[in-house]
């Protein structure tokens, strides 16, 4: 869903507007410009004097901009600094999603799959003017494998350090230890950065981390203004790009973070904000539907809402247990009254519209009587559960405190925590810290099965994309196969298998 003024109308492909993984990625269109890549609701409000209006874009978003190193995170709040200030070899573009050539102009993959050959564009240069070539690409892919952070989850199991090589100065080749069907698909999250100019700024062997934090060292549509992490950042357009520049273009972008969402509403409808985030409740949106200056675009995106229910800890990690938080949520009362009915019923793992996502699969409903039989198999002693909402999105919060009243039915008792999101996330990686349920999106990286799934559910992804703690031999064994073939039916079975599995685990 969209939001924008008339009067401003944005031409070309990608120009403000939902795709997949991304929404309005920098394109070779009037507006370079890259926002959450989770919201479905997009909100342009360009004011009374177009010519003003595309000077400078502001951007309210709950997203909190605690770092601008591109391979510190990999959440999609934060990806605005990723998409704008840095490119990657292949990017996603459009809706339905399509991996286009970026940086990169073409490739070549091996029979056995095991080696990936990229050639880069020639005239790719970095904001400091300097050429980016094939040994920036290696030093990119080798920070993230030594940071451990970010984009760290998507590439541990198959690129190992020290195996991708610069051929020459513009061919690069990627060495997999094994195949990968979804690698591709995880290529633009290699964020390419400027070698010479973070190694002139590492201190102790760092990475340049503490510098690249607040610093900008990309090649990406814009380059880095100013930045203060309480209110985010502001960047002018890179003349220069490789891609190019049409006749019309946004010289300023400027992404700030406004915690509460009624605030963004009121600023994009004074024309303070000229787009907001699309984590907003039915109310706000529709008051912002009958505002006449603005217009309203939907277009169905790969968000997931989701309970990340915890695995490893008593009650929680027993079926049954999980089974009766399953039944206790009334999931036809929250899609109707809390989203107005504007989303669908998503009972598995995997977006409906993805591949893989079993047909015909119904998940749990609302069912209390079964709620009761299944804590009536509990075993552990039962005691106060802790529901996690992330702040400033209100739909976390409603959820839990709907989840909240349906175990209130069956006898547990539940207390909501509401967190912002760096805290939520960061909760995310620790057994002990991580809250017994969390509500939270969950968005699209690249378009595989792989995104959902095979992060959430592995068990070599425990404590890094895997924060359910969830293990099931069985479910691995699958996710190892689809990964591990290039046969799309075989891919798609196992997938399907794998996420029929998750289900009934709860």
């Amino acid at each position: 869903m969209t939001l924008v003024r008339p009067g401003i109308r944005n031409k070309g492909r990608g120009a403000l507007r939902a795709n997949g993984p991304k929404i309005g990625a920098a394109a070779r269109t009037i507006v370079r410009i890259a926002v959450a890549a989770s919201i479905a609701l997009f909100g342009l409000a360009l004011g009374s004097n177009p010519s003003e209006a595309g000077q400078k874009f502001v951007y309210a978003t709950p997203a909190v901009y605690d770092t601008l190193d591109p391979h510190a995170v990999l959440d999609a709040g934060r990806v605005a600094p990723r998409l704008n200030l840095y490119d990657g070899l292949l990017r996603w573009e459009d809706n339905p999603p399509k991996l286009e050539p970026w940086l990169a102009e073409g490739y070549e993959v091996s029979p056995d799959g095991l080696t990936y050959r990229f050639t880069l564009r020639q005239g790719a240069t970095f904001h400091d003017a300097s050429p980016v070539e094939a040994s920036d690409v290696v030093y990119s892919i080798e920070r993230i494998l030594a940071l451990k952070k970010g984009a760290y989850s998507l590439f541990e199991a198959s690129v190992a350090p020290g195996s991708t090589v610069a051929i020459d100065a513009r061919t690069v080749e990627f060495h997999l230890t094994a195949p990968s069907a979804a690698f591709l698909a995880k290529v633009p999250e290699i964020h390419v950065v400027n070698e010479g100019l973070i190694r002139s700024k590492e201190v102790n062997g760092d990475w340049g981390q503490a510098w690249l934090a607040s610093h900008d060292a990309g090649s990406g549509s814009y380059r880095l203004n100013r930045y203060d992490p309480a209110i985010g950042f502001n960047a002018k357009r890179f003349p220069e790009h490789f891609l190019g520049w049409n006749d019309k273009y946004l010289d300023e972008i400027e992404f700030r973070t406004i915690a509460a969402s009624d605030a963004r509403v009121l600023g994009l409808i004074a024309g303070d904000f000229h787009g907001i985030d699309g984590y907003l409740t039915p109310g706000e949106v529709g008051r912002l539907a009958v505002e006449p200056n603005i217009r309203l675009d939907e277009q169905e995106a790969m968000r997931i809402f989701y309970a990340l229910i915890h695995n490893a800890r008593p009650p929680m990690n027993d079926v049954n247990f999980r089974k009766a938080l399953s039944y206790a949520f009334d999931y036809d009362g929250f899609i109707g009254s809390v989203l107005s009915g504007s989303v669908t019923r998503n009972p598995g793992p995997l977006p409906n519209t993805m591949w893989g996502a079993p047909a015909g699969a119904a998940g749990y409903g609302f069912d209390l009587d079964a709620a009761r039989e299944h804590l009536a198999m509990v075993e552990a002693p039962l005691r106060e559960i802790t529901l996690g909402a992330v702040e400033g999105y209100p739909q976390t919060r409603q959820a839990a405190a709907v989840l909240q009243h349906g175990l209130g039915k069956i006898g547990v008792e539940a207390r909501i925590l509401s967190e912002p999101w760096a805290l939520a996330s960061a909760r995310m990686q620790h057994e002990q810290q991580m809250y017994d349920v969390l509500f939270l999106w969950r968005s699209s990286h690249y378009a595989d099965p792989e995104n959902w799934i095979g992060e959430m559910y592995a068990c070599d992804q425990i404590g890094v994309r895997n924060s359910a703690w969830y293990c099931n031999p069985e479910v691995d064994a699958l996710l190892a196969e689809a990964r591990n073939t290039a046969d799309s039916a075989v891919r798609q079975s196992s997938y399907e298998k794998a996420a029929a599995l998750v289900m009934e685990d709860a």
